[in-house]
């Protein structure tokens, strides 16, 4: 090649290269689309603010409903069935939970007016099962512009001649996507379900049989009552068909989407096989996320092992193989149980058989998922107490060793560290159940394959320590309680998103 020719090459390709480098920085600059969600304007009035539960305190007979599934996609449909009993036209109004300049959601459409009618409650089915068959009130499509994330539908009942009071309640659905992200956020969703008593005493701790076996079948064909049947924890009517969503998973959500994350959001049966979170740089499960599939251990494991970081902002987590059935009418995904226990053949799991089994499956030890493992007995609260503070997740925080957040330590916790090269205890210390029996817990982190990382925080209540939205209340469990917001919770958090989401 001519010498100026070689030279005129060489120029073309260096403006190539450096057009191309500036393409990148552009868009590793370009905001997230939460970003630009969150600029929008956020809803003044989306709470309940008159709501009426029955006597067994678990429903609101006045206005309730469900929807058809747990998730759906921009463009797909789902129907929202509907009951008032007294009969009273009502109207929905769709909100997306989010930041929303401190507001926490977003008014997205209203639906209505609907006139009312009283829907059968189900008649029990096997395994104890109610799954209702409500006619449809109204079947909403999404449209493209919704972005993914937690919606919530209030139904709102509306004043007649009468002029009788409004009551209120919700319902709750989750919008997916499937584009690749920073942060995946899954809901638990099967938790909520599993500890739903609609319409009074049918979760799947209230068989006869006994709290802890394989013999309650529950369906999500059914409201959701009052967050949760132990009202001891969250005693918040507030919450009426939200699920556990606006106690332990709100201050997570509200917090990611106020510092810009680029988070996108599904449900447990969204993660039966892994191709979802493969697209995402981490995975967070949040809260109570007690019941997984076996399909779910398998999917993250399988995340983990192609480079996908996981954070267990939860407690209590991968507790119980949870197999998801189809309902009567054959929408799959609608039905779960207690199949048995995960631990593999550690004692607590072989506990479990022994004494609420037989149970039809057995799961692998959690514990070389997340780092720790679920204890027995669990259930109480404490301090989460600092054991590295040099460790890189405590940069910027300035705590020393022994120091204390207080209270973060609930309602469940994990403790019994795995066996797993690299694994390091960041945070340790007792817990006490009952308030007085001595438990004890352990935070771990551990090295991935391919240089990403899998951390443990070893409670419920961590998403309490980043944030406390509208709309939501502190929990607190067996004489313990958190405190809120807390700054090195949130310098935490941000030190572990930073290094998953650049891998440094």
């Amino acid at each position: 090649m001519h010498t100026t020719q070689a030279k005129l090459f060489l120029s073309l390709l260096c403006a190539l290269f450096t057009m191309a480098a500036i393409s990148n920085a552009v868009a590793a600059k370009e905001p997230s689309p939460i970003v630009a969600e969150n600029k929008l304007p956020g809803a003044t009035d989306w709470q309940l603010t008159r709501v009426r539960v029955d006597g067994g305190g678990y429903r609101s007979t006045w206005i309730e409903g469900y929807c058809s599934k747990q998730s759906v996609k921009a463009g797909e449909s789902l129907d929202i069935m509907v009951s008032t009993n007294p009969t009273k036209d009502f109207e929905i109004e769709i909100f997306r939970m989010g930041y929303y300049g401190g507001r926490g959601a977003r008014m997205m459409t209203k639906l209505g007016p609907f006139a009312g009618t009283i829907q059968e409650e189900p008649t029990i089915g096997e395994k104890n099962l109610h799954e209702c068959h409500w006619k449809s009130t109204t079947t909403l499509t999404i449209p493209e512009d919704w972005l993914s994330g937690v919606y919530l539908g209030r139904l709102t009942t509306l004043p007649g001649s009468d002029e009788l009071p409004y009551w209120q309640s919700y319902v709750v659905f989750v919008v997916k996507d499937d584009r690749p992200a920073d942060i995946l956020f899954q809901v638990s969703d099967n938790t909520w379900q599993a500890y739903n008593r609609w319409p009074d005493k049918y979760s799947v701790y209230t068989d006869p049989k006994g709290n802890q076996g394989p013999w309650a079948n529950v369906s999500f064909d059914r409201p959701y009552g009052r967050e949760s049947q132990y009202t001891g924890v969250v005693n918040d009517p507030l919450t009426v068909g939200s699920g556990e969503f606006l106690p332990f998973e709100f201050p997570l959500a509200y917090w990611l989407e106020e510092h810009g994350y680029d988070v996108t959001y599904c449900t447990n049966s969204d993660m039966l096989t892994p191709d979802r979170g493969l697209k995402c740089k981490t995975f967070i499960s949040v809260g109570h996320d007690e019941y997984w599939d076996i399909r779910q251990f398998n999917s993250v494991t399988k995340m983990r092992d192609e480079g996908v970081s996981l954070l267990f902002l939860s407690g209590n987590s991968v507790c119980w193989v949870t197999p998801f059935q189809p309902s009567s009418d054959g929408q799959p995904n609608r039905i779960i149980f207690r199949g048995g226990p995960y631990g593999a053949e550690n004692d607590y799991a072989l506990n479990r058989i022994r004494d609420h089994g037989p149970f039809p499956e057995h799961g692998p030890d959690e514990g070389l998922l997340m780092g720790a493992r679920n204890v027995e007995p669990v259930n109480g609260g404490g301090d989460w107490i600092i054991q590295q503070p040099k460790h890189w997740i405590f940069a910027g925080t300035g705590v020393k060793k022994g120091d204390r957040v207080p209270g973060l330590i609930g309602w469940e916790y994990h403790g019994m560290p795995a066996d797993i090269p690299g694994l390091e205890v960041v945070a340790a210390g007792t817990a006490f159940v009952g308030g007085e029996t001595p438990q004890q817990w352990t935070a771990t982190l551990y090295p991935g394959p391919k240089g990403h990382f899998v951390f443990n925080a070893a409670t419920i209540f961590w998403a309490q320590g980043l944030s406390s939205p509208p709309g939501h209340t502190l929990p607190w469990s067996h004489w313990s309680r958190p405190h809120g917001p807390d700054e090195r919770v949130q310098t935490i958090t941000h030190n572990l998103l930073k290094r998953a989401i650049s891998g440094k």
